[in-house]
């Protein structure tokens, strides 16, 4: 889905951006991009890279599958294609589990309350690992990971069911970082290129059969299933990994935590937690939390980026400015995608997850695309046609919402959109290591990060508010409506509600298209 593409085979050009959160089967520019040896943590410091003498030689050190590293590049490929299943798994069960819950109108919150904790988990988890190591925020990440699984599977009502996604955030925001800092640690910076491509091939599998399995389980055992059976799977790689992380170095990188960054995070989620809410209730009331949110996040967001983020100016801050704009709309668009599908056309919930898997595939297919290196000097154009595809994907999507046209057409959009996306992220990457001095690669890379987070966060409760605006918060009853009347099909009379999020994000993707004529900074001839 968030941030960041997990699938981004440029592994040796590209710096270091976290997994995307949980949620939809394309995960958003949040997710796994590439990083270069000695990998950076979510707050830009170096990782310890390994030494790169190559171990003992042999079997032993000469690949990731070797006897030396093989135990712990399974168990690290293991966790980030749970990780992947899940977000698809999720994405398939999210339609069945609101209507369930009565809570459409909180729809859109259950996945950005993800990406608002795992905003704040990504800073306080670079801190961590820098002071005391990897393992402990990798574990306790999973282990939160986990535990809002349970909580979301075991929720009684909507606002639970957010909670157990927000603990969720927390472990996942963990989680990735950590497993940044531990390849940086456990492998010599040859072997790390390798580890890296390790996570695109990881997400291929469960992109796949990821909505076939969630679909099947939510129709046949209940939707709760898909969230109460993930956390035992984690079992079997914390088992796989355990004696090889018990080997890796510990040693301190930095004295005490960078308190600052992580308050200033901190503020940025609770800041958007506020605009979230204040969003789900369109009354006058809401001003309070939304001026409350508003003032943390502003000025704490402008020290976070760099500076000229917001006016798009020409060079680095607009290459940060476009990946907020890229992951924000395409989320912000997929995760209503599913219910779209299953409200106003009748599908069932595999049938919907199954129609966004072709975008998974084309996603990692734009990502090896945009690396060969004939086409580097065609990078910003290439970021262009990417969002200008983007935008056609998502402006094809409300097509579906017409009897007369068939439901396919969405899998065929998701299609040309996974490949915009898979162009834009990657080299967003690339132009940001390009543009950045190697003392500046870290910082300007955790910038990054924060651009695909608040582009999720925001775009995607964007999408929630004009939803419920334009009244789909009642698409639940009038699906049942339907039902009842024998209807296996669309027509519940809400296609307005979710035409409104496909314009606007749409609208969103063309700007972003505009952003990319000043990617070239002004010193440079074009």
């Amino acid at each position: 889905m968030t941030a960041l593409d997990p699938r981004d085979t440029d592994v040796a050009d590209s710096p270091l951006a976290p997994l995307a959160p949980p949620a939809p089967v394309t995960p958003p520019a949040a997710a796994l991009d590439g990083a270069p040896a000695g990998a950076l943590d979510s707050d830009g410091h170096g990782g310890h890279g390994g030494s790169d003498d190559g171990g003992d030689g042999g079997d032993d050190g000469g690949s990731v599958l070797g006897r030396r590293y093989r135990a712990l590049t399974l168990g690290i490929v293991s966790v980030v294609s749970l990780i992947a299943f899940e977000a698809s798994a999720v994405n398939t069960a999210m339609p069945v589990a609101a209507r369930a819950l009565d809570g459409v109108e909180l729809y859109a919150y259950a996945f950005s309350a993800y990406f608002t904790a795992s905003l704040f988990a990504m800073a306080l988890s670079g801190e961590w690992c820098d002071r005391r190591g990897p393992l402990a925020p990798l574990f306790a990440g999973i282990a939160a990971f986990g535990a809002g699984l349970v909580v979301s599977g075991a929720a009684q009502n909507m606002w639970t069911f957010v909670g157990g996604r927000a603990v969720q955030g927390i472990g996942g925001g963990l989680v990735i970082v950590s497993l940044y800092v531990l390849v940086g640690r456990a492998y010599p910076q040859r072997l790390q290129p390798a580890v890296l491509a390790s996570f695109s091939a990881a997400w291929v599998l469960p992109v796949i059969v990821g909505p076939l399995v969630a679909g099947t389980v939510t129709e046949r055992a209940g939707w709760r299933w898909v969230f109460l059976s993930i956390p035992v799977l984690i079992l079997l790689p914390l088992a796989v990994m355990l004696p090889a992380l018990r080997k890796v170095e510990r040693g301190l990188t930095s004295p005490a935590m960078n308190r600052r960054r992580i308050l200033l995070a901190l503020a940025v989620a609770s800041g958007a937690g506020l605009l979230q809410y204040a969003g789900q209730d369109l009354a006058w009331v809401s001003l309070v939390p939304a001026a409350a949110g508003l003032a943390l996040v502003v000025p704490c967001v402008l020290r976070l980026l760099p500076r000229g983020t917001f006016r798009a100016a020409r060079g680095l801050p607009s290459v940060v400015l476009l990946r907020g704009i890229a992951a924000g709309s395409f989320l912000g668009a997929e995760s209503f995608v599913p219910l779209m599908l299953v409200t106003e056309r009748g599908l069932s919930a595999t049938e919907a997850g199954l129609s966004l898997t072709g975008g998974g595939l084309t996603w990692a297919l734009g990502s090896y695309t945009q690396s060969r290196p004939r086409l580097e000097p065609h990078r910003e154009r290439l970021m262009s046609a990417g969002m200008v595809l983007m935008a056609t994907a998502i402006a094809l999507v409300p097509l579906a919402l017409l009897d007369s046209v068939p439901a396919w057409v969405v899998a065929v959009a998701w299609v040309i959109g996974g490949y915009g996306m898979g162009l834009v992220i990657s080299s967003g990457s690339v132009l940001l290591l390009k543009l950045s001095g190697p003392d500046e690669a870290g910082s300007n890379s955790a910038s990054l990060q924060v651009s695909d987070a608040l582009g999720n966060i925001t775009l995607v409760g964007l999408s929630g508010v004009l939803f419920v605006a334009f009244g789909g918060g009642s698409v639940a009853a009038g699906h049942a409506g339907a039902e009842a009347a024998g209807s296996a099909s669309a027509g519940t009379g809400h296609a307005g509600a979710f035409a409104a999020v496909y314009v606007a994000m749409a609208a969103v993707a063309l700007v972003g298209a505009a952003v990319t004529a000043r990617l070239r900074p002004v010193t440079e001839k074009s």
